[in-house]
């Protein structure tokens, strides 16, 4: 990229329920400007949940907008924001018509499940009848999940998909490949989200012919695969037209750069509306033989050597807390739970496994469904306020087992963002499940200023790490036997949720 990176640098991050762009100052880490717009999900049938992908690319240019005028209203020079980058919900996939530059359907989002039929078909039809069939060239087991599985729906489904790529006038992609073509015109995307769509080789970092040949997936519709930190293409008009597109990751594999989690052993987890923790393995792809998968980390250049990290994922953590304020109404805010939970000392023996769309790692079960178990007339909000808490922390603690497991090494501290770190009941909560510190960023929102620093490059990114090297501790306060006995209770929990969809609930 041209040496030229003027004195701000914008960042994009997208997610499930909101979006938001940030300023920040190159020299001094500072945000100088900051704007966010909510968005809604649908839900049109049980497992779908979808998003408007036209709303999506709106909510992301007013928030461009806003911050140009913030910044001029400062008495900023707008010319000198030169670079920009993008981070962005994974998975979550879109189809759209070249010559409109129209999606052909809504964005199907990363936590929906209705390609469980999809999923069934494949891992029947293979000769091992193996949904891990695919992991030595992908590094992921056959799920909803991933983006080849909602390809596939779409292409199957949707007729103005089928139809389109006849025509040779249908692309497809996730997230940050809508993005980058809508505000430059560019088909592509980087390592990071390409190794989520089950169609990338995570060896030679291309889309796969055999991948590809395995979901009947056509190549010519996918972006073109980059590093995470080179030139996507100059955005074309709007507000800060001119600038150019200059990173692009994953929002965990960004979140994973922002902690500075740049050296092989290190880890971060990330509470958003799932969680979602990524262990740094270095220049090595470590194949997990514990329900973990095998991602990109991120490639900071055409001609730097990839990093890679395992990561397990869990589909529900904040997403909990939403559906306790918006489906039972327990909480008028998110924010009140801590509050509600803090009433009572513990859950009351209460465990609440929120398997709301199947179990994502270690188990991959997509046929689970969300248990609370151990209610008794004694049961009351607050408990099942805070087992929805312990569920977050217990969960997280499974994903850490699979980890020390696959890696042969135990972590001592865990790097903690996202909104729901601002839960401090949580972060306890947190620490005495493990047994080990949880160090919060004083920034709670890591995600975004990682987009930031693959926008400017690592050599450069010393003034907007200075904003993030200061964390809270939080240290474990529970004994061994206090953590192990939880942890049995909890595992009896989740067995009782699997198998609910199956032919024998």
């Amino acid at each position: 990229m041209a040496d030229d990176v003027g004195e701000y640098v914008g960042a994009i991050d997208q997610g499930t329920s909101s979006s938001r762009f940030n300023v920040y100052s190159i020299a001094t880490g500072q945000i100088v400007a900051s704007h966010q717009v909510e968005l809604r999900q649908e839900f049109p049938q049980e497992g779908w949940v979808e998003m408007d992908a036209v709303a999506i690319a709106e909510s992301v240019v007013i928030c461009m907008d806003k911050c140009v005028e913030d910044m001029k209203s400062k008495g900023l020079d707008v010319g000198k924001l030169k670079r920009i980058g993008v981070t962005n919900q994974r998975e979550t996939t879109v189809a759209w018509e070249i010559s409109s530059g129209k999606p052909l359907f809504k964005a199907i989002v990363w936590l929906d499940t209705r390609t469980k039929g999809i999923v069934d078909r494949l891992i029947e039809g293979n000769s091992g009848k193996d949904k891990d069939c695919l992991r030595p060239k992908c590094g992921l087991p056959i799920s909803t999940y991933f983006s080849a599985l909602k390809i596939r729906w779409l292409m199957e489904n949707v007729k103005g998909v089928g139809a389109a790529i006849e025509r040779n006038d249908c692309l497809v992609g996730t997230i940050d490949s809508w993005l980058v073509y809508k505000l430059t015109g560019v088909h592509a995307t980087d390592v990071t989200n390409a190794s989520r769509t089950m169609l990338m080789n995570y060896e030679t970092l291309h889309w796969d012919d055999s991948l590809c040949e395995f979901f009947a997936i056509p190549k010519q519709i996918l972006p073109e695969i980059k590093s995470s930190s080179e030139l996507f293409g100059k955005v074309n008009n709007g507000s800060l037209a001119g600038a150019v597109i200059s990173g692009v990751l994953g929002d965990q594999h960004a979140a994973l750069v922002g902690h500075g989690c740049l050296e092989k052993g290190q880890a971060k987890n990330t509470y958003g509306t799932g969680c979602f923790l990524l262990y740094n393995t270095g220049e090595t792809a470590v194949v997990s033989n514990n329900g973990l998968l095998t991602t990109l980390a991120y490639k900071m250049g055409p001609s730097t050597p990839p990093v890679y990290a395992l990561e397990g994922s869990l589909a529900i953590a904040g997403a909990l807390i939403r559906w306790l304020r918006d489906n039972l109404g327990i909480i008028a805010e998110a924010r009140d739970v801590e509050a509600l939970a803090s009433k009572v000392s513990d859950t009351g023996d209460v465990y609440f496994v929120p398997a709301f769309s199947g179990l994502f790692a270690p188990y991959w079960q997509p046929d689970a469904r969300g248990v609370i178990v151990g209610l008794t007339q004694f049961t009351n909000k607050s408990h099942i306020a805070r087992a929805s808490l312990e569920a977050v922390c217990l969960q997280t603690r499974e994903l850490l087992d699979a980890m020390a497991k696959d890696s042969g090494i135990a972590l001592d501290k865990l790097y903690v963002d996202g909104g729901m770190t601002a839960n401090n009941l949580l972060m306890c909560m947190q620490a005495d499940t493990l047994g080990i510190d949880v160090c919060r960023s004083k920034e709670a929102e890591l995600t975004i200023r990682g987009a930031a620093i693959a926008a400017v490059g690592l050599q450069r990114a010393t003034g907007l790490y200075s904003q993030v090297r200061e964390s809270d501790t939080f240290s474990p306060t529970s004994t061994q036997s206090q953590r192990d006995a939880k942890y049995v209770k909890w595992k009896a929990a989740v067995r009782r949720s699997m198998g609910w969809c199956g032919d024998q609930p």
